[in-house]
Order: structure tokens, then sequence, then C-alpha cells
């Protein structure tokens, strides 16, 4: 096994929970949809969570493959993976069935915890992007990853998250919203058209 092995056997483990509680909680609240309001801000949200999860995993293909194994590493991987656990854990809320009649507005939901999921979401970004600075202060190699398409990545991820969890204004909000996952779902699609581009998905002969 190597390093990067041992290590992302631990952090996809704490990534896969994260999935796990992100696609278990809209199960659960597709089983109680009787009494839903489903709105469209929270499945707006779920949806930026879930991309952002799955540019987790690509990040840590990316950048932690060739790293040497140190429990520091590990110590650095459960803070960022906790932190994104805690984010995909109160996207949906809580539902049980069991003698339960209160009808459920995702909506209110969204209002009500947008700053803990939208701040959790940028301090684990926020969290890469330090360790991906110390990096490239050492490392000459490191720096060429700060492009300036990254750059305008970056900055335009965190003001879009900031804003969409403190701003007072609902219309600000929503369109933080709408603009970080406008960017989100771009980064999506230029990663496939490179993908259908490359040809590098032949059909086996």
């Amino acid at each position: 096994m190597s390093d990067f092995e041992f290590f992302f056997s631990f952090y996809g483990l704490l990534l896969g929970l994260s999935v796990a509680e992100l696609t278990g909680g809209f199960a659960r609240l597709l089983h109680e949809r009787h009494r839903v309001r489903f709105g469209w801000l929270t499945p707006l949200l779920a949806l930026f969570v879930a991309i952002d999860l799955a540019t987790f995993w690509n990040q840590a293909w990316r950048f932690f493959r060739d790293a040497p194994f140190n429990p520091a590493l590990l110590l650095v991987g459960l803070i960022i993976a906790a932190t994104f656990y805690v984010a995909a854990s109160v996207t949906f809320p809580r539902v049980t069935a069991e003698g339960v009649e209160t009808r459920i507005d995702l909506d209110e939901h969204f209002w009500a915890h947008r700053r803990v999921v939208f701040g959790c979401v940028l301090a684990a970004n926020a969290m890469v992007w330090v360790l991906l600075g110390l990096l490239a202060m050492a490392d000459p190699a490191w720096a060429a990853v700060w492009t300036p398409r990254i750059v305008f990545g970056v900055v335009l991820f965190a003001v879009c998250n900031l804003t969409a969890a403190f701003a007072p204004q609902r219309w600000l909000v929503i369109g933080a919203l709408v603009v970080v996952l406008a960017y989100t779902l771009w980064n999506m699609v230029r990663a496939a058209s490179q993908l259908i581009a490359s040809g590098a998905w032949s059909p086996p002969v």
C-alpha cells in the first residue's frame, strides 16, 4: 500500500460519510414527501454541496497523491473532511417518521441553517487553500498551481460563500448561491468537454 493509498483510505472514508449523509437526508425527505414543501433553495444548496464534495475527491488525487505519509496529514484530512461532514449533515433537516405530522418547509430550513452550511463549505475549502499556499511558498513548482484562473475561482468562491452565509438581504443570498452554483457547474461541464475532446475513454476492442 502506497502512502497515498493509506492516506486516502482514511480521507476518502470520511468524505464518503458526507456523501452518504447528503443522499440519505434527501432519501428520508422523499419517504416523508407528503408533508414536505420542497421549494428550490435547499435542493440548489444540496446540489452545490454535492458538486463541491466531488471536487474535493478530485483535489485529493491531484494534490495529495505524492505526499509523504505523516500523522499530521491525517489530522489535516480529518479536520477538512469533518468540517465538510457537518455541512452535509445540516443541508437537509432531520426527519422522523414515527408520530410526527409537522409540515417541513425546506426554504425555511435553508434560511435557518445557511450560515452553518456555507460557513463549513468555505472553511473546508479555505484549509486546502492555506495548505496549497504554504506548499507554494516552500516550492516554486507548487506556485505554478496558482494560475490566474485558479485565483479568480478562489476569490469568486470565497466571496459568494461569505455573501450567502452572512448577507442580510435575501436577494443577495440567493444571487450568491446561483452564481457559485453556476460556476461549479461550469467547471464540471468544462471538465466533461476536456474528457470528450481528449478521446481518452475509448471502448475496449
